[in-house]
């Protein structure tokens, strides 16, 4: 066969669309292109941000809450240290007045 003679040979085959096909074209599947379509796909949208936003918060409010109880117990180790230190310290000693010579 030669190469000419393959294109009849493929449209004997071919799926033929009536007119009335054009004229009325299936449903689209998916968000359509409407206002009302584009509304709700930018409302799905907005939710979904304002939800990453709330659980995101939530974590960051957690972990400073978990790191201020950290914070505040290594503070009261430390003021229990700097206590015992203090008690166990050996007195200072007393300093003399000093003398104002004129001379």
């Amino acid at each position: 066969m030669a190469v000419g003679s393959a294109a009849p040979f493929f449209f004997l085959f071919a799926r033929r669309r009536a007119i009335n096909d054009f004229m009325n074209p299936p449903p689209r599947k998916g968000p359509s292109r409407t206002a009302k379509g584009v509304f709700e796909t930018w409302e799905k949208r907005t939710q979904l941000v304002k939800s990453q936003t709330t659980a995101e918060s939530a974590y960051n409010d957690a972990k400073t809450i978990r790191l201020k109880a950290l914070r505040l117990e290594k503070e009261a180790q430390d003021a229990e240290e700097a206590r015992i230190a203090a008690e166990n310290a050996p007195p200072t000693p007393v300093k003399k007045p000093r003398v104002k010579r004129i001379g």
